[in-house]
């Protein structure tokens, strides 16, 4: 039976990795290292319990620290366990500093690199995770795109072999998850209502390393006449307090700790609106129809645009404030596949 070795550090990555992992498992041998990027209890042993994910067979415990240390880190030691276990291929997820990782220590060794999530583009530079999309499709066999606007996306930069448009593996895990999810006691414990309140996840460098942008954001939450709700990421809530900025201020917001991945689709399933600069969020209000309204300039996940489920507002206060109180109505259509991703991968992968 053929090996691969998949690897996975980020909070997204694990979401995404329980459908394939159920799927690949029926066909190949897997090996999971998890490079430790997150590193909080909330942010990444949860979901392997919650969400069913074989345990790690390797945990590099990386940890956090700047972008050329903690990717070197990890390239340094992907390439040992690469080295021992001597896979046919190697699968990596999205598009952070563990998938730059891992997908140039599988190059360099010459195994075969499967991208799942190929194709995304914000067209934007100054974001990390472009720059480590946009270098990992361009060393990867096998490139899986979410959408047909990733396939173009590749095409337009003459990335043609290995494409396959097999929908979002994000899609198959909400199906999936939602149905765990009806056992979650989030709203009663936080004593919220359905559609009764909004939902606030914020955490890019774009908008937690600017001051500025996080004034305005957060004048804006101020101004919001609803029930406001944050589990809010460590990140954020240090550079918020070196800000000297006060959530406690806000009488309307509830401020929480981060919660596990069934208790967040619970929130993101029940909310009127959401607010975020997250793109799975933003994802996940699309496929269960729940409004979004995106802190950021732009956006990989198009689609979510088009078919007016989400706006795009940046970190501007006004904006903010008037796609938070419009009563807009998702335009659904189904752009993301028939929820059946990771059998399309496992399935390709085999032939």
């Amino acid at each position: 039976m053929k090996k691969i070795v998949t690897i996975i550090g980020a909070r997204p990555q694990f979401i995404k990795a329980a459908p394939v992992s159920r799927e690949i498992r029926k066909h190949f041998t897997e090996i999971i290292v998890h490079t430790g990027q997150h590193y909080d209890k909330n942010m990444s042993d949860i979901f392997f319990e919650e969400l069913q994910i074989p345990k790690p067979d390797y945990s590099l415990n990386v940890g956090s620290s700047s972008h050329g240390k903690q990717t070197g880190e990890m390239l340094i030691q992907i390439e040992e366990v690469l080295l021992k276990e001597e896979p046919d291929y190697v699968l990596v997820y999205g598009d952070t500093n563990s998938t730059l990782a891992g997908s140039l220590a599988a190059s360099k060794l010459h195994i075969p690199v499967v991208h799942i999530e190929a194709g995304l583009r914000s067209f934007n530079k100054k974001m990390p995770e472009e720059i480590n999309r946009i270098m990992t499709d361009h060393v990867s066999q096998y490139l899986f795109c979410p959408t047909q606007t990733a396939v173009d996306n590749l095409k337009d930069e003459n990335i043609t072999q290995g494409v396959h448009n097999v929908g979002d593996v994000m899609y198959d895990a909400v199906l999936y998850n939602l149905q765990l999810a009806e056992k979650s006691s989030v709203l009663e414990n936080h004593g919220l209502e359905k559609n009764s309140y909004h939902l606030i996840t914020l955490h890019r460098a774009e908008n937690t390393d600017d001051q500025k942008r996080m004034e305005n954001i957060i004048s804006a939450f101020q101004q919001i006449d609803k029930t406001l709700i944050w589990p809010i990421h460590p990140r954020t809530k240090n550079k918020l307090e070196g800000y000297g900025i006060r959530l406690d201020e806000i009488s309307n917001l509830k401020v929480i700790e981060p919660v596990g991945y069934l208790d967040m689709l619970t929130l993101v399933s029940n909310a009127e609106k959401i607010l975020t600069d997250s793109g799975g969020v933003q994802k996940e209000a699309y496929f269960l129809k729940i409004p979004c309204v995106t802190l950021r300039e732009e956006t990989e996940w198009v689609e979510t645009v088009q078919n007016k489920g989400n706006v795009l507002v940046g970190s501007d206060t006004e904006k903010i404030l008037a796609a938070a109180n419009s009563s807009y109505v998702s335009e659904y259509q189904p752009a993301f596949g028939d929820g059946e991703s990771a059998k399309h991968i496992a399935e390709l992968l085999k032939r």
